[in-house]
């Protein structure tokens, strides 16, 4: 009985330490922190998608302007107009042109700038976001590599139990695996000198001396926590 509760003792240990891997918390608190970066990121992404927009139109608006100075030049240069009218109105036409082409190239310019800048924020988390998956792909191998041996021992001691447990009475069994659920995974503990080393108490007098008037094959229990006791060479019964 003392070595069934060993193995699940064991057991215990193993499954605790698959809920309590250290790769756990820290792909846990990664994906918080990839979870902000992912989200940050489609904000970046979508920002640099409507600058690129807006630059080609500042572009496209510049060209447009350019293109119409550059017909008013050639119609100037040409000596088409006679019209002393005509051509003061070819000419404010033609500076008015030059106006809007510096107040197109600025705006154009802060788009840039802030396209610039938006790449460069963009890039940082694109960054960001392949450092955080290589680190994720790392954990997750450590973790499968660990809770791999994990299994394997849990396998291993899971056979030497079924094993053990096959030649133990079902109904102890049964009483054995009750006890364990109410007292912290305990169901059975040894007997030495007079203390139940489960609850480390010390057994009254009248009640060593009925274990040692019971046969060895009863089972005996502790009067103090219910426990399973289990005789040792070092028992006082």
């Amino acid at each position: 009985m003392l070595e069934l509760q060993d193995l699940d003792l064991q057991l215990d240990v193993v499954a605790h330490k698959r809920k309590s891997l250290p790769e756990h918390q820290a792909l846990a608190e990664l994906g918080a922190e990839k979870a902000v970066v992912d989200r940050e990121l489609v904000a970046a992404d979508t920002l640099v998608s409507d600058l690129r927009r807006e630059q080609k139109k500042a572009d496209s608006d510049v060209e447009q302007v350019r293109q119409r100075k550059a017909r008013n030049q050639q119609r100037l240069d040409s000596g088409q107009v006679t019209s002393p009218k005509d051509l003061e109105n070819l000419q404010h036409e033609i500076g008015s042109l030059d106006r809007r082409i510096s107040d197109l190239e600025d705006a154009e310019l802060e788009v840039m700038e802030r396209l610039e800048a938006a790449e460069a924020t963009q890039a940082d988390l694109q960054g960001r976001a392949a450092a955080f998956a290589g680190r994720q792909a790392e954990l997750e191998s450590s973790r499968d590599a660990a809770l791999k041996d994990l299994d394997e021992q849990r396998a291993t001691l899971g056979d030497q139990r079924a094993s053990l447990a096959a030649e133990l009475p079902d109904d102890l069994i049964t009483q054995y695996q009750r006890l364990r659920e109410r007292n912290g995974g305990i169901g059975a503990a040894p007997l030495v000198g007079k203390r139940c080393m489960g609850c480390r108490m010390e057994l009254a007098p009248s009640d060593l001396n009925k274990m040692k008037a019971t046969a060895p094959d009863v089972v005996l229990r502790c009067e103090e926590c219910g426990r399973i006791l289990v005789r040792t060479p070092e028992s006082a019964v």
